[in-house]
């Protein structure tokens, strides 16, 4: 009885993508045990296209709560939820008009009202000269979570302090346009040669207004007045994101790596079902679902580094799962490619049942890694899982077999070896995700 790797992927009628995962995870490791204690047989079948089924079976406390993790409910956006719905992970919730996305963005609406508002009525008190512009600082700093918030913030305030700058000091050379446009261009120029691109075009509306907005007043006294309202508007928005709703962007960070894994984790079990037999139907989209969230991501972990610290080693362990997310990533299109034409492929049977174990525990240690990030504890390595001896196995029975080589085309041959590489590269990639992000948090791994 052998486990082969098309058996892995077998779709049970009407059931759930993660609760089929969660029972092989169970399977495979109880088969482990088993073979630990006594070398016997793995389940499968004999017959390469027989499908196995398992039957149902009993959660326990531990996989309850498991099952519960893994659905992912905190702060996930419209778009997660829906890939979450598609992959299985969870059913729809909250039809109708308040879903999480618009609630959200109700928050974000008022909470941009109220900054503005709270920079008007102060200027107005105090009687500062165009109170406008503090809450325009207000409302265009004031982003979706706090560390995109702070992003912004010193942005604006650097451009507006150069612009400032060079809008004073280039009113006393010459006269208008030659003096403005010198002034334009030496900023911008200035600004992208220090690293500051984001701030040159706020540079160059604070020197328009400087200079070319008529004031009774001398240009000095129109400088300080823009550089205090932006920053009267700048200390706005940041108290109201502090302290109203606070959305931190390392936690939706969090989360959207966990779905960014499970993505990742639909994407390598649809590729490898093109695998001596017919491409997945889906297998474009997942691809694409995939790349959506890494550049959101992305663009989260940028505001995340922005942010206070979240505890010992999040910016680190942020980071790292990240980089091992666009690496698996690209490690996973190179399978994709590996894949291609192999349905008549015979030689790669012959790998059976070390290839079919290492790709079943991977596509289990991308959901279990899932549930790491979810919860933020790393340290615990998966019961029954070892993805080192699945590729200490299958790389004998490489060994066993590569005397048959003269029995198959060379095409054959370059693309099973090609596989195996790929999927032992994406087993160690998921590994060393885990294990350098408990020892980035300072938990190393426990046995």
């Amino acid at each position: 009885m052998k486990l082969r790797i098309e058996h892995i992927f077998h779709v049970m009628p009407g059931g759930n993508s993660w609760f089929r995962n969660s029972l092989f995870s169970r399977q495979f490791a109880k088969n482990r045990s088993c073979s630990a204690r006594n070398r016997g047989p793995r389940l499968g079948s004999s017959k390469i296209g027989d499908r196995i089924s398992i039957p149902p079976a009993r959660l326990s406390l531990r996989e309850s709560k498991l099952v519960h993790r893994m659905r992912l409910n905190a702060n996930k956006t419209d778009s997660q939820q829906r890939l979450a719905i598609k992959l299985g992970v969870e059913s729809p919730s909250r039809k109708g008009l308040l879903t999480r996305e618009r609630m959200r963005l109700a928050t974000y609406a008022a909470k941009t009202a109220l900054a503005a508002s709270l920079c008007w009525w102060l200027a107005l008190r105090f009687g500062l000269h165009d109170g406008y512009w503090g809450a325009i600082s207000a409302i265009i700093v004031l982003q979706s979570n706090f560390g995109a918030t702070i992003t912004a913030s010193r942005d604006r305030i650097l451009g507006t302090l150069i612009g400032a700058a060079f809008g004073f000091s280039f009113s006393f050379l010459g006269a208008l346009p030659w003096n403005y446009i010198l002034a334009v261009a030496a900023a911008l120029i200035l600004c992208s040669a220090i690293g500051l691109r984001s701030s040159s075009r706020l540079a160059g509306v604070t020197i328009s207004i400087v200079m070319l907005v008529p004031s009774g007043g001398s240009h000095w006294r129109l400088a300080l007045d823009r550089v205090g309202q932006v920053i009267l508007g700048i200390l706005m928005a940041i108290a109201v994101s502090t302290l109203v709703f606070p959305d931190r962007a390392r936690i939706r960070l969090r989360d959207g790596l966990a779905q960014e894994f499970l993505a990742l984790g639909a994407f390598f079990e649809a590729i490898l079902k093109g695998f001596r037999g017919p491409a997945d139907q889906k297998l474009a989209s997942l691809r694409q679902d995939a790349l959506a969230i890494l550049r959101a991501n992305s663009e989260l972990l940028e505001a995340a580094r922005n942010e206070p610290s979240g505890g010992p080693g999040w910016r680190e362990g942020l980071t790292l799962l990240a980089q091992f997310g666009g690496s698996l990533f690209d490690a996973l299109v190179a399978l994709e490619y590996s894949v291609r034409d192999s349905h008549e492929d015979a030689y790669a049977q012959q790998l059976e049942p070390a290839l079919g174990q290492l790709a079943g525990d991977t596509r289990i240690g991308f959901n279990f890694l899932a549930g790491c990030i979810h919860s933020w504890r790393f340290q615990i390595s998966p019961a029954g899982l070892s993805l080192d001896e699945d590729i200490a196995n299958l790389e004998a029975r490489m060994e066993q077999v590569r005397h048959t080589g003269r029995q198959f085309s060379q095409s054959e041959i370059l693309r099973a070896y090609a596989v195996q590489l790929h999927l032992k590269q994406i087993a160690r990639l998921l590994r060393a995700a885990r294990v350098e992000t408990a020892g980035a948090l300072g938990k190393p791994e426990k046995d």
